[in-house]
C-alpha cells in the first residue's frame, strides 16, 4: 500500500475556485423540483469565524448537499447581521468608522467562510448595514405604524450622567458606564415600541405548526409569553384615592396577604417618595436597584415606602414596600405577599420581620406559620378565609373571584408575561427611525418614496457623536405642511433586521417590496433552520412575531417562518466553553492550515451529534486526518484500473465479492437515514468508516468481476463523503474519471434484494405459544423489533395487557400478557 499523502492544499483552493467560477451552488427556482430551504442564523462580522461558527455553517452545508444530491432545488443562502453596538465599541477602541470596520470585517470573514467549503448562493448575499436592506426596515416601521402596531411611550432607560447617553443592558457593568464607570441611574425617556403583544394568542396557538422544533425551546417561549389566568385585585392606598392592582392566579391566598410590594419603577413610587421622611434612602435604594432589577437570583432586598394599603377583603391595613425582586415588566409591577404560601416572598418576610398568615392548610399534615421552614406553595384547604374556609383551592380560586367580581374589589383577567418590543436605540450604528416631527402636524410619518433614510456617515463617534449631533441630518421639512421639522434621532433594534432576513433572500433585489410574493410563496417556510439555543426566545420569537404581521400585510401566506429547526450544542474545550477569556479558544484557520478543511468539517461532524456540546480534540482532528487520507490512498490505488470498467449486472461474483456488495449497500441505507432522519451525521461517518476498513480487506483478484466489486464501492464511499468532504471527494470522483462536478450526480439508492441476506426471521410467541413471524434485518435495534412484534399480533393482544416484552437476540420475541 501506498503512503502518498492528501494534498488538501492545492486540491481544496481548487475546488472551491471551481464552484466559484461555474457558479455550481447557485439557485435556479426550477419550480419542476421539490423546494428545500436550508438556513443557518447569520453571524455578526465581528471579525474572526470562531468554531462555534463553523459547526453551525458545517451542518447546514452538510443537509443543504444532501438534499441537492437527493433531487431537491436547494437555497442555501449567507448573509451579515451588520448593524450593532459592537461596531461602536470598535470604533471607539480602534479610531476606525463603524461602517468601514464592518465591511472589512465581511469581506475577511466571506473569505474564511469560502475556506471551509460552503455551498452558499453568494449571488443572494445580504448585509443589514446596506441602504438596500435597511430602507425595508423602515418600510416595514411604516406599514406596522399604520397597522397600529408601532407607538412611543415613556420607559426608563439606563442614563450616564458624565457621558450624557443611554446606554443598553450590555454597556452597564455591574452598575456602573462601562466607558467612564460612573454609577448609572435610570432616566424617563420617549420610545419607540412594536405591539408584539397584539400576536401573544396567536404566537402560542400557533406553536401547534412548529412540530419539528425542540420542545425546550417551545417551552421557553410559553414561559416567556407567560400567559396566565388570574384575578386582579383592587388594593387602595390608605388616605389616598389612588388604587394599587396587584394580579395573583392564587386568588384562594388572598387572605393571608400581610404586605404589598411595588417594582423600584412603579409610578406611585415617586409620590411616596415625596410624602416620607426617609426620601434619600429609599431613592439610593431604588436608584440601585432599577438598573439590577433583571439580575437573576440576586438577594431580595426592599424598603418601606412609609404608606400602607387596604387588603379589600378584610381592610386590613397592610405595609406597602419597595423591593428589587418585583419587576415592572411581570404583571402590574406590583403584587400582594402571601408570605406562607410563596417562596419568595416567605424570604423576604423572614428577612425584614414581615407578619406571616396561614390561609392554606395542607391536605398531608397540619402545618403552623410558627413552625414552618419554608412556604406552603401546594393547593390545600382553606383556613382563615371568612365564608370560604374549607374550600378546596380549586373551589375558592373560583368563589373568591366571583365574589369579589361582585363586591367590585376585584376582576377576572387573562395576564401576559410578555411586554411589547421596545424598538428605540440611541445609538448611530442601526437603522433610522423613518418620524418626523413638526410643530404643527406632530409625528409625521416619513414618505414611502424618500426611502432610505440615509444613515449619514460623517459622524465622529471618537467624539461622541450621535444623530442627533448631525443638524443635516436632523433638519428637513414636514412632508404634510412644508415647514421645517426635524427627524427621529433614534435608530431600530438591531433585531429588527434579523426578523425578517430569511425573506429578503428570496429576493434581494427585489424593489418593489421587501420580497417578492411569487418567491415567498414558493420558498417559504425555511425547511431547515440551524442556530444556538441562546437565540430560543428574543430572536426567534421576534421572527414568528414579523412572519405573522408581513402575512397579515399580504407580503407572504405562511403563518411561520421556520418549519424545523435544530439547535446545535457549544464547542468545548477543557471543559469549557471556548472564549478569549478562558483561553482555550482554537482558530479555525490554525486548522485548516494544518490539516486542511474537510479535516475541520469530518472531525465535527463525527465528534457529537449536533444536538449536543461538541468537546475539542486534537486526537479527533488528527483522527480525523487519518480517515480521509486512507480514503485518498485506497481510491488512488485501483482508481487506473476500475476507470476502464463498466459497470454491468452479468457477474460472477464470488463470496467475497457478494459480501462487499451486501456491505456496500448496508451502508448507503444507514448513512442515507442517519442523514435524513436525526442528522446523525457521526454515525453516518462511521458507517463510512467501517466500509473503508472492508475495502481494504478486501482480497483483490485482479480480474473484471472483482474491478466491478471495487469500482462500485469506492464510488459509493465518494458519494456518500461528498457532503461532509466536498473537496476530497470532487478531486476522487475526477480521479475516477468523472467529467461533472459530483454534487451534480444523484445521492445512491440502495438495492433491496442486495441486502436481504442481512435479514432473519423472528418468530413471536404470546405466553409461551407461537402467533406469529416478522422479518428484520439482522441489525435492527432492540426496541424496534419489540414494536414490529407488537404491531404483528395486534389483533391477538388487543384485549389484553401487555405485562412484558422478552426478546431473545435473533431468536424469538415473548409478549407476556395478562
Amino acid at each position: 500500500m501506498n503512503k502518498e499523502r492528501y494534498p488538501f492544499e492545492d486540491i481544496e483552493a481548487k475546488w472551491q475556485n471551481f464552484w466559484e467560477g461555474k457558479e455550481i451552488f447557485k439557485t435556479t427556482s426550477d419550480k419542476k423540483k421539490p423546494k428545500y430551504y436550508c438556513l443557518e442564523m447569520f453571524p455578526y462580522p465581528s471579525g474572526n469565524i470562531h468554531m462555534g461558527h463553523v459547526r453551525n455553517y458545517v451542518i447546514g452545508d452538510v443537509v443543504a448537499r444532501f438534499k441537492r444530491m437527493c433531487g431537491y432545488e436547494v437555497l442555501h443562502p449567507m448573509g451579515w447581521d451588520a448593524f450593532g453596538l459592537p461596531a461602536e465599541n470598535a470604533a471607539l477602541e480602534k479610531g476606525i468608522h463603524p461602517a468601514k470596520w464592518t465591511l472589512q470585517n465581511i469581506e475577511y470573514m466571506k473569505s474564511q467562510l469560502k475556506k471551509i467549503g460552503l455551498s452558499y448562493d453568494w449571488s443572494r448575499e445580504i448585509a443589514t448595514c446596506s441602504q438596500d436592506y435597511y430602507k425595508w426596515n423602515q418600510w416595514l416601521f411604516l406599514k406596522f405604524y399604520e397597522k397600529g402596531l408601532v407607538y412611543k411611550k415613556e420607559a426608563d432607560v439606563n442614563w450616564c450622567e458624565k457621558c450624557q447617553t443611554v446606554l443598553a443592558n450590555e454597556q452597564v457593568e455591574d452598575g456602573l458606564c462601562w466607558r467612564c464607570s460612573s454609577i448609572v441611574k435610570s432616566k424617563k425617556l420617549e420610545q419607540w415600541f412594536f405591539k408584539i403583544t397584539d400576536y401573544a394568542d396567536r404566537l402560542l396557538e400557533e406553536q401547534k405548526l412548529l412540530e419539528n422544533w425542540p420542545q425546550k425551546v417551545l417551552t421557553m417561549q410559553i414561559n416567556w409569553i407567560g400567559k396566565s389566568f388570574g384575578t386582579e385585585i383592587d388594593f387602595r392606598v390608605e388616605d389616598s384615592g389612588e388604587i394599587i392592582k396587584v394580579f395573583t392566579t392564587r386568588a384562594d391566598t388572598i387572605f393571608g396577604a400581610t404586605y404589598v410590594v411595588l417594582a423600584p419603577e412603579y409610578p406611585l413610587v415617586e409620590k411616596f417618595i415625596k410624602d416620607s421622611q426617609d426620601k434619600d434612602k429609599i431613592n439610593e435604594f431604588i436608584a440601585q436597584h432599577k438598573i439590577r432589577g433583571e439580575m437573576e437570583n440576586i438577594e431580595k432586598e426592599g424598603i418601606f415606602t412609609g404608606h400602607y394599603a387596604i387588603n379589600p377583603v378584610n381592610n386590613e391595613k397592610v405595609p406597602i414596600w419597595v423591593a428589587n425582586y418585583v419587576l415592572m415588566e411581570y404583571g402590574t409591577g406590583a403584587i400582594m405577599s402571601v408570605p406562607a404560601h410563596d417562596q419568595r416572598d416567605f424570604e423576604f418576610a423572614i428577612k425584614y420581620e414581615l407578619p406571616r398568615r396561614l390561609v392554606i392548610q395542607s391536605k398531608e399534615e397540619t402545618l403552623s406559620e410558627d413552625t414552618m421552614k419554608e412556604a406552603f406553595e401546594d393547593e390545600g384547604i382553606l383556613v382563615n378565609s371568612a365564608q370560604f374556609d374549607n374550600m378546596s383551592s380549586k373551589e375558592a380560586i373560583e368563589a373568591i373571584s366571583l365574589w369579589m367580581e361582585k363586591e367590585g374589589i376585584g376582576r377576572r383577567t387573562i395576564n401576559y408575561r410578555l411586554k411589547d418590543w421596545l424598538v428605540s436605540r440611541q445609538r448611530y450604528w442601526g437603522t433610522p427611525i423613518p418620524i418626523i416631527y413638526c410643530s404643527n402636524c406632530g409625528k409625521v410619518p416619513v414618505l414611502y418614496k424618500d426611502l432610505p433614510i440615509r444613515l449619514p456617515e460623517d459622524v465622529d463617534i471618537q467624539k461622541g457623536q450621535t444623530l442627533a449631533d448631525i443638524l443635516d441630518f436632523v433638519n428637513t421639512n414636514c412632508p404634510n405642511c412644508g415647514n421645517k421639522a426635524k427627524r427621529e434621532t433614534d435608530t431600530m433594534d438591531t433585531f429588527v433586521d434579523s426578523s425578517w432576513y430569511f425573506a429578503r433572500y428570496l429576493s434581494p433585489k427585489e424593489e418593489n417590496n421587501p420580497v417578492a410574493l411569487n418567491e415567498a410563496n414558493y420558498w417559504l417556510p425555511v425547511d431547515q433552520y440551524i442556530g444556538g439555543i441562546e437565540h430560543a426566545i428574543l430572536h426567534l420569537l421576534y421572527a414568528r412575531f414579523f412572519t405573522k404581521v408581513m402575512a397579515d400585510l399580504g407580503l407572504m401566506e405562511v403563518k411561520e417562518p421556520f418549519k424545523n429547526l435544530l439547535t446545535q450544542g457549544m464547542v468545548i474545550k477543557d471543559g469549557a466553553k471556548m472564549s478569549k477569556s478562558k483561553g482555550n479558544v482554537v482558530d479555525p484557520n490554525d486548522i485548516i492550515t494544518k490539516y486542511g478543511a474537510d479535516t475541520v468539517r469530518i472531525f465535527i461532524l463525527f465528534a457529537s451529534p449536533p444536538e449536543k456540546d461538541l468537546e475539542w480534540s486534537d486526537q479527533g482532528v488528527e483522527g480525523a486526518w487519518k480517515f480521509l487520507n486512507r480514503v485518498y490512498r485506497i481510491v488512488r490505488q485501483y482508481a487506473e484500473k476500475i476507470r476502464k470498467i463498466q459497470m454491468t449486472d452479468d457477474r460472477r461474483q464470488s463470496i467475497e465479492d457478494k459480501k462487499l456488495h451486501a456491505f456496500t449497500h448496508k451502508t448507503i441505507k444507514r448513512v442515507t437515514e442517519d442523514i435524513e432522519q436525526e442528522f446523525h451525521f457521526n454515525t453516518a461517518i462511521a458507517a463510512i468508516m467501517e466500509l473503508v476498513n472492508e475495502i481494504y480487506k478486501y482480497k483483490f483478484r485482479d480480474d473484471e468481476d472483482s474491478l466491478l466489486v471495487l469500482k462500485e464501492v469506492l464510488e459509493t464511499v465518494i458519494l456518500l463523503l461528498s457532503p461532509m468532504a466536498p473537496h476530497l471527494a470532487e478531486e476522487l470522483w475526477q480521479v475516477l474519471g468523472k467529467k461533472s462536478s459530483i454534487f451534480d450526480n444523484p445521492w445512491p439508492r440502495y438495492d433491496k434484494e442486495a441486502i436481504k441476506e442481512e435479514e432473519i426471521i423472528i418468530p413471536i410467541q404470546v405466553n409461551g405459544k407461537l402467533r406469529g413471524r416478522i422479518l428484520t434485518p439482522v441489525d435492527c435495534k432492540e426496541d424496534e423489533i419489540k414494536n414490529l412484534a407488537l404491531k404483528e399480533v395486534e389483533d391477538k393482544i388487543r384485549d389484553k395487557q401487555v405485562k412484558k416484552v422478552i426478546l431473545v437476540p435473533k431468536k424469538l420475541v415473548n409478549i407476556v400478557v395478562g
